[in-house]
């Protein structure tokens, strides 16, 4: 289960089967992010595509010593643009790849087109969406949620890039989704009728840094012929190690200065124990003390705000009103201080279908209060997000089913190795690391998640406009539906 060696072996076949020979690789917006995140430009060269070109540019030179390898997404707008170049072709010959199901009609379109029979090869190989890492892809789509339900467009998209991934991993799934949420419950039945038949950062660079060091000393004495045909031999990675260095030292250099400009170690450690520790009036004198500094970026109060309205929207003191008021003060628009209802109207306490912060269950209340006892190794890192329970929990093959129903009757009677967690509305690359452990820790399973884009809080914070718009504030749903 890994989708960017499923891309990976989908692109390597399209250009293998046009033979040898030099080749233009022709894509449309989408397919160009698909196949640059699984190949550097280096590695294409290296497979005799000496050209890249996108399908609705203006202007392309006629060069029909090029084979075309066309990968494109089956839209009607590529099937146009297509059948224009078919008529009159830039390129010696044509093989032509779409990343998912093409209907006949569009076919015919193409065939029709094709005056000169330029094309020898029509395939459909399932690389509709994009892979970031080996277990986390995304489906690019933004605002997928209107009014707190699904858009049309978005939906279609879901179901061909998921459909996408499902074949390009051949997997038929057994489909769980989130019974709280109503977009969850249209994706999986839209999918299942087809289917009935910092830290680290720095000790990394620190290892990077001795190693360069290392490689430094061993050229350092150049004295005899062997030493000179040595270096010459070990420059080129010895210089490709000097620029890598530099540049992560430059990176990690730029980030630790704004997370002192911005006081942003002690906005998580507010935000980590907000999340995982619970004592109100701590935490609200703490957001209060934080908005108060000159230090704070805006959009981080906003955050801590937005958190604290989330984690204490039922306790009898809470003072998000007070919260939003500070928000006025520090000069905060009516834009970004409504966002605080917003989020609560999108994921607060009605609209949840689980116990988000652990304040339920006993298990999690015992825990965290043994937390307390002995104190935390890290505050920065005690936060794991709800998917980390969720596939704990499926994992051992406790997922209540109230929660989690199956679609259809059919259900899984051994607990499941390959899993492919999906989230509407958007993943985070926190979520992605909490997969990542959960591969690594638990032998014999595999998961891989996806989701309609990939959040960070200034997206999310767009997801959450488009998503309330037209919403009634009484209407019950979730902030992300999962199956």
């Amino acid at each position: 289960m890994n989708v960017i060696l499923a891309i990976k072996q989908y692109i390597s076949k399209m250009i293998e089967e046009s033979g040898p020979g030099m080749k233009v690789l022709l894509m449309d917006k989408e397919t160009t992010s698909i196949v640059s995140m699984v190949y550097a430009q280096s590695e294409i060269l290296q497979k005799e595509v000496y050209l890249f070109e996108r399908i609705d540019s203006a202007g392309r030179e006629t060069m029909k010593h090029l084979k075309c390898i066309c990968f494109l997404r089956p839209t009607r707008e590529n099937v146009v643009l297509l059948a224009q170049e078919l008529r009159m072709p830039k390129y010696g010959l044509y093989y032509v790849y779409f990343s998912n199901v093409i209907s006949k009609q569009d076919v015919k379109i193409l065939a029709e087109a094709d005056d000169q029979e330029v094309v020898r090869e029509v395939q459909e190989f399932y690389g509709d969406f994009v892979a970031v890492n080996p277990h986390l892809f995304t489906l690019n789509i933004s605002g997928c949620c209107q009014a707190l339900n699904w858009t049309t467009d978005a939906l279609s998209r879901t179901v061909q890039g998921l459909t996408s991934v499902l074949l390009s991993l051949k997997k038929c799934a057994m489909i769980r989704y989130q019974n709280s949420s109503e977009m969850a419950r249209r994706l999986a039945e839209s999918i299942g009728n087809m289917y009935n038949n910092f830290g680290e950062i720095g000790t990394n660079i620190k290892e990077l840094m001795e190693e360069f060091q290392k490689k430094s000393k061993s050229h350092a004495k150049v004295e005899s012929i062997n030493d000179m045909k040595a270096f010459i031999e070990n420059y080129p990675q010895f210089k490709k190690m000097s620029g890598t260095v530099s540049k992560h030292v430059t990176v990690v250099g730029e980030l630790s200065r704004l997370v002192n400009k911005c006081s942003l170690l002690e906005v998580s450690e507010a935000e980590q124990e907000l999340a995982c520790q619970g004592d109100h009036s701590a935490c609200l004198q703490k957001i209060k003390s934080l908005l108060s500094s000159d230090k704070i970026q805006q959009i981080d109060m906003l955050r801590l705000v937005m958190l604290y309205a989330l984690r204490y929207e039922s306790h009898s003191n809470n003072d998000v009103s007070g919260l939003i008021d500070a928000l006025r003060k520090r000069g905060l628009s009516d834009k970004y201080r409504a966002m605080v209802h917003g989020v609560l109207e999108y994921g607060g306490r009605k609209a949840r279908g689980s116990d988000l912060f652990g304040n339920q269950d006993p298990v999690a209340i015992t825990k965290r209060l043994l937390k307390g006892l002995k104190g935390v190794e890290n505050v920065y890192t005690q936060h794991k997000p709800l998917l980390h329970s969720i596939l704990d929990q499926l994992i051992k093959g406790k997922l209540k089913e109230g929660a989690y129903p199956y679609l259809g009757t059919t259900q899984l009677k051994d607990r499941p190795q390959d899993i492919i967690v999906f989230i509407i509305g958007g993943t985070t690359y926190e979520e992605a690391l909490a997969v990542h452990n959960l591969n690594r820790t638990n032998a014999g399973v595999r998961i891989v998640l996806g989701g309609t884009t990939i959040l960070n809080f200034k997206s999310f914070l767009d997801e959450i406009v488009v998503a309330v718009q037209g919403n009634s504030s009484s209407r019950q749903t979730t902030r992300s539906g999962r199956w």
